[in-house]
């Protein structure tokens, strides 16, 4: 099934207003060929595009977005498709879309992960909370694409049953992949520190350093806790090789060991909880940035640094100007010294401080997706505009050739459910509209 809507596409020219979702006209585009309007772009400017719906095309819910640009410009958006709506521990596929356009249209859902009854063991940690049933369904979990800009290599991880790790890579620009690789035996490497059952790539993108190392941030658990996600501690992955092999770098953090301190001066030590989700970007001084998601009290995100993204991680500290409603986040870097003016890099997550959280419960809301622009390498974010004020959690970020953002995430709730994503939807901005016309992007 192919084809075009062309004027029927869901856009939203909401230029930094908060329209509210009556005005944006909906469309399920799940399984359908889409296209952006045909009109100039003006700046600022902001389009809205659904990519995929809940109860469409075989699947309860799509969950867990991300996307990249590969090196020739072609958009792959990515997510978790669940076929019934158990949460995290369930019968889940993994799928792709693409772009070669910029966004204006999509190709038919492509199936990179689906998981056959004896394949794979239920994880045991979920079997001994409830979360699933021993030869039951199975789950492919945790999508990373790493797009390389310089060989052209797309480069996908995903886990299985939150137990097992494998590495597929694509010469073709995504359309095609190879058949998956397990790299388990590298996480297993782990246990000698840390006795983890569950393990997770990222969510969301990895990253290619200068140097051609490819990184991906990982999270681990014992599986005890809560949703057998919890405790856990947080780390990397990363190959030296354009892919052939993986290994595994130092435990950045870890649940009730680690401390984080607020980068304000006079700020006290406070436990880092739970440790989870990670996002990695490369400095302008080779340095590498991991934002990472936490349970703490704080309610902010955890940063720390590395030399060489493997080793040596710096004391994290909580960034005050970053809300952590216990929610995946997005990064990624717009531009970079000398090839641009400026240093630009980009961070988005549900900045939900408003909404009012009940004594000790660390889980904010999911609402209000926000992206923010840091000049100064994630020092400070002095620009923060709302891409969707209402039901909004996980999301990625990509950036185009031109210099265009790209923001896929979750958006609306199932029965008003932040946690039954009714739609992935993708957001194409500028900087005119980030900024309100004040960034020009040179």
């Amino acid at each position: 099934m192919s084809g075009s809507f062309g004027k029927e596409a869901l856009m939203s020219k909401d230029l930094g207003r908060r329209t509210g979702h009556a005005a944006t006209r909906r469309l399920f585009l799940g399984t359908l060929s889409v296209a952006w309007g045909t009109a100039a772009w003006a700046a600022p400017t902001m389009e809205k595009m659904d990519l995929f719906e809940a109860g469409k095309g075989g699947y309860a819910t799509y969950r867990i977005p991300g996307i990249v640009v590969t090196s020739k410009g072609t958009l792959l958006a990515y997510c978790e498709a669940r076929k019934e709506l158990r949460g995290d521990w369930g019968d889940i596929d993994i799928l792709l879309r693409r772009s070669t356009d910029g966004g204006r249209s999509w190709s038919e859902p492509q199936v990179l992960a689906d998981v056959k009854a004896g394949e794979a063991e239920n994880n045991p940690m979920a079997l001994k909370q409830g979360l699933g049933k021993a030869g039951g369904d199975l789950t492919a979990n945790n999508p990373v694409a790493i797009a390389d800009p310089v060989k052209g290599t797309v480069h996908f991880l995903y886990c299985v049953e939150y137990a097992r790790c494998f590495h597929m890579r694509s010469e073709d620009d995504g359309r095609s992949f190879s058949k998956p690789v397990e790299i388990t035996p590298v996480l297993l490497r782990f246990r000698r520190e840390y006795g983890w059952k569950v393990l997770a790539t990222g969510p969301g993108h990895g990253i290619r350093l200068r140097n051609g190392r490819l990184l991906v941030p990982v999270w681990l658990s014992t599986g005890e806790g809560g949703h057998a996600h919890r405790p856990s501690c947080v780390s990397v992955i990363y190959s030296d090789d354009n892919g052939k092999t993986w290994e595994r770098g130092e435990i950045v953090v870890n649940d009730g060991v680690t401390y984080a301190y607020p980068r304000e001066k006079g700020g006290g030590a406070q436990a880092l909880v739970n440790p989870s989700e990670t996002l990695a970007v490369q400095l302008n001084d080779g340095r590498v940035m991991l934002n990472i998601r936490t349970e703490s009290l704080e309610s902010r995100r955890a940063v720390t640094w590395s030399r060489d993204g493997a080793t040596g991680w710096a004391v994290p500290v909580f960034d005050p100007e970053l809300y952590e409603p216990t929610c995946m986040a997005a990064i990624i870097r717009h531009s970079e010294k000398p090839r641009a003016k400026r240093n630009r890099i980009l961070f988005a997550n549900p900045d939900s401080r408003h909404v009012p959280k009940k004594t000790g419960n660390w889980r904010g809301s999911r609402e209000n997706l926000t992206v923010k622009l840091s000049y100064d390498e994630g020092e400070s974010w002095p620009v923060a505009k709302v891409v969707d004020a209402g039901i909004s959690g996980y999301s990625d970020l990509a950036v185009g050739p031109d210099g265009t953002i790209y923001c896929l995430y979750e958006r609306g709730g199932i029965g008003a459910d932040q946690f039954r994503t009714a739609y992935l939807t993708l957001a194409r901005f500028n900087l005119e509209w980030l900024t309100d016309g004040k960034d020009k992007g040179e």
